[in-house]
């Protein structure tokens, strides 16, 4: 159950952060995603990654994961980043973003297929999603879009990782595919942490707080 709960107590706990703290982007926020980054792409390696390879041929395994990470470039051509915490919408434009919620759908729609075998994962899901649901809800919250636009734009954001992980656990066609469609997503995943992590940030300078989350999200991953 926790497969299921767990991502949207993630979006349900950025949301209530963005609504109190109303800031666009806090240190803290930064740290966080700083944090979720290492994290995830921790989890991916020690738990993830080894049991694709396992399962598939590796030449095939490899060319999967190069696809996953070709997928996420064009799926960022239309959210403009905000996988990885870019969010870039026009305060003054009334017009629903379908290209940014298409695109964070899809990637939430498949970043739930990995929760099916691997139930660690789906802490590297939760802790990647709080950040990023911090940074969305804060900049709807400062759109000129409706309430009721915004409000189903977050249910059906949070509802997209629950429904992927329900048809991998459901679906007798993902027996034959799981982990091809895993490897997918390790690529995506690859694409976002690694994003998160080296991207230019601050004029380069040595950052210990942001070294410290890092660690910290690594530590964690691995004795989980």
């Amino acid at each position: 159950m926790n497969s299921y709960l767990l991502p949207l107590f993630a979006v349900g706990t950025g949301v209530v952060i963005a609504l109190l703290t109303k800031k666009q982007k806090s240190i803290y926020t930064k740290l966080l995603l700083s944090f979720s980054g290492a994290f995830l792409l921790a989890l991916t390696f020690f738990d993830l990654l080894p049991e694709v390879y396992e399962n598939i041929d590796a030449k095939l395994t490899g060319l999967y994961i190069m696809c996953g990470i070709l997928l996420q470039i064009i799926l960022e051509f239309f959210s403009k980043g905000a996988e990885h915490g870019h969010v870039h919408i026009h305060k003054k434009d009334k017009t629903f973003p379908w290209m940014l919620f298409v695109s964070l759908s899809i990637h939430s729609f498949l970043e739930g297929f990995p929760i099916h075998q691997h139930n660690d994962m789906v802490y590297g899901v939760l802790i990647h999603k709080i950040p990023i649901a911090i940074l969305i809800t804060t900049f709807l919250l400062q759109s000129h879009y409706s309430k009721l636009q915004i409000t189903l734009f977050l249910v059906i954001f949070s509802a997209m990782t629950p429904i992927g992980t329900l048809i991998s656990n459901t679906s007798s066609f993902m027996t034959t595919y799981i982990d091809m469609i895993n490897a997918f997503v390790i690529g995506i995943f690859l694409h976002i942490s690694t994003t998160i992590l080296f991207e230019t940030g601050e004029g380069h300078k040595f950052n210990l707080s942001k070294l410290i989350a890092i660690s910290l999200g690594i530590v964690i991953a691995y004795f989980i």
